[in-house]
Order: C-alpha cells, then structure tokens, then sequence
C-alpha cells in the first residue's frame, strides 16, 4: 500500500527538506587564543560573530544549492537568538515553525582558532531543548526528506529520534542522519537507529568509532549493513560511499583552506541535493566533496558555502 495519496506525493510538497536542530551562533577568534589566567588580556587577530550549528549550516548550504528548506528548533528571544533567525531566513531557509521561547537562552559556542587546531567552548542553552514530538505530522507532510545532526547534543530530541523517523518514513519521507562526535564516546543509540535512516552521512573517524574498525572502508561497509547508503567524509582525502555492492571513493580538490568550520555540514547538504534530485551515488558524492572543500574559503561554517553553479564548474574541470 501506498503510503502517501496521489495528491500529497513527496515530490509535490512545499519543502524539499526538513531539519528538526539545534540553534546557536560561533563566536570565533582567531590568532593567538591561548588565554592566560590571572586577568592577563591578550588581543586576537580577528572576531567574528557568524552563524553556528550543525544542522543550521547544513539547512543554510542546502538552500545555498536550490533546496527549498525548512528548519524546526528552540531558541531565546534574546540577541543570539534574533541573529540566528535573520541569518537563516537571509539564507532562504524557512524558520516559520521555529519556537521563540522567551524563558530560555539560546546557546553560543566561542571557537578558538589557532589556523592548524581550534578549541571550542560551548554554553549550551535551548541547543538541547527540542522535542521530537514537537516535530508533527503536519509539518512532516510538508517536507520530502528529514534530516538530524548533532545527535549528541540534542538531549531532548534523541530519545524520540526512532519514532520520528518512524513517522517521517511512514508519511514518505526520506531520512538522514549525521551523528558528529560523541563527547562521552559511547555512541549509544546510533546502530539501533540506523536501520530507518536512508542515508547516514559520518566523517572517518566517527564511522571507525561506531562499527569498531580501524580501517574506514571496512567501517563503511559495515555501517551500509544497516543505513541504505553511506557517505563518509574523509578531508583533505575526498569521500567514501558505500550503497549495497557498490563502493564509491572521490578525491577532494585543491583550495586555500581559511577555515574547515561546517566544511562536513556542508558536504551533507551537497549530497543530499544530489540525492534528492536522483543523481547517481558517484556524481553525488562528488558534489558533497566539492561542496564541502569550497566552504572552507572563509571564515565560519556558511560565508563560503557554494552555490550550484559554482560546483558544477568545478565538476566540468574549471577553478
């Protein structure tokens, strides 16, 4: 049977994509960032106040490429808060079903950047405060794909992830899923989830640490037992795919490297638009990597980020 009605076909909905996330802004400083106790103040080369959060930079890159984005989350009705909204909406990315709740503070990560190594300081605020049944059936509806990141730190989104995905797959959306790092290194939870995720989207050293192999190709392989399809990223080496029998490796490409802020992010909204157009695995995965090597040209995770035209020049062989 059929889970959706002829007049309420994916294709057919208002949203191309759906992200229930986070919501915080990136404090970054760069220079000499090392603090030093005892009221000593330093100066820093540069700070910039730009847009944060996984899964906001991945809304923000897909709307970059052309996909018509919708974004659920919590945030204060505080400064961090109203600069996160206007940036996001500036993006093209449609925070009408976002909760302004004005007894919470919304969160703010302060990025210590030294060029080769960062440092991250986060206050966490309403980053974790989202339900998942606060994400509803009608919102769903809108939507063809749901996408979630930043697992680790949705504390109050996790535990009703299963039954999203659930639903979401039930009304005919696709799903995503890009955990990041578990601070606690456990990974709980993730391997049970994955069989209701079409796509699952970790970095290297994420896909050894959930499948216990120390070599990624081995990792994606056995994590494509569970998830349909598996995008690894891979850096400054390109990306990995893996989809049933079919492994998939794509080089990065040259760039002058500012920033690697929501590089991965980024690489996550370019092979969702390919796969949500119907590209092949190869031709998609070549769009994330390209995508998410061009995003790190500036500072902060979405001042770089490509538009579609942009990375299909690079495709066709130009610079």
């Amino acid at each position: 049977m059929s889970r959706t009605s002829p007049t309420d076909h994916p294709t057919m909905r208002p949203f191309d994509l759906l992200l229930p996330g986070e919501i915080n802004p990136d404090l970054i400083l760069s220079g000499d960032v090392e603090p030093q106790f005892g009221q000593a103040e330093k100066r820093v080369d540069s700070a910039h106040l730009t847009v944060g959060s996984s899964s906001v930079i991945t809304a923000c890159g897909a709307a970059r490429l052309g996909l018509k984005v919708a974004f659920i989350g919590i945030c204060g009705a505080d400064l961090f808060g109203r600069f996160m909204l206007e940036e996001m909406q500036l993006r093209g990315v449609d925070t009408s079903a976002v909760l302004v709740d004005p007894l919470q503070a919304t969160g703010l990560t302060v990025i210590l950047n030294k060029g080769h190594d960062r440092a991250m300081l986060t206050f966490p605020g309403a980053i974790a405060a989202l339900r998942a049944d606060q994400v509803s059936d009608d919102l769903l509806r809108r939507a063809r794909h749901l996408h979630v990141a930043s697992y680790f730190l949705q504390d109050a989104l996790r535990p009703g992830l299963p039954d999203l995905f659930h639903r979401a797959r039930a009304l005919g959306l696709t799903t995503s899923l890009d955990t990041n790092w578990d601070p606690a290194g456990r990974w709980e939870g993730v391997l049970d989830l994955l069989p209701l995720v079409d796509v699952f989207l970790p970095n290297a050293a994420e896909a050894c640490a959930l499948s216990g192999e120390t070599d990624v190709t081995r990792a994606a392989r056995r994590l494509a037992d569970l998830a349909r399809t598996v995008a690894v990223k891979l850096g400054a080496e390109g990306a990995l795919s893996v989809h049933a029998a079919q492994t998939i490796h794509v080089p990065s490409i040259p760039v002058d490297v500012v920033d690697t802020v929501g590089a991965g992010d980024t690489f996550d909204a370019g092979f969702l638009y390919g796969y949500l157009h119907g590209w092949t695995l190869e031709k998609s995965l070549r769009l994330a990597a390209i995508c998410g090597a061009l995003s790190t040209r500036a500072a902060g995770g979405v001042a770089a980020q490509p538009t579609l035209d942009e990375v299909i020049t690079v495709m066709d062989g130009g610079r």
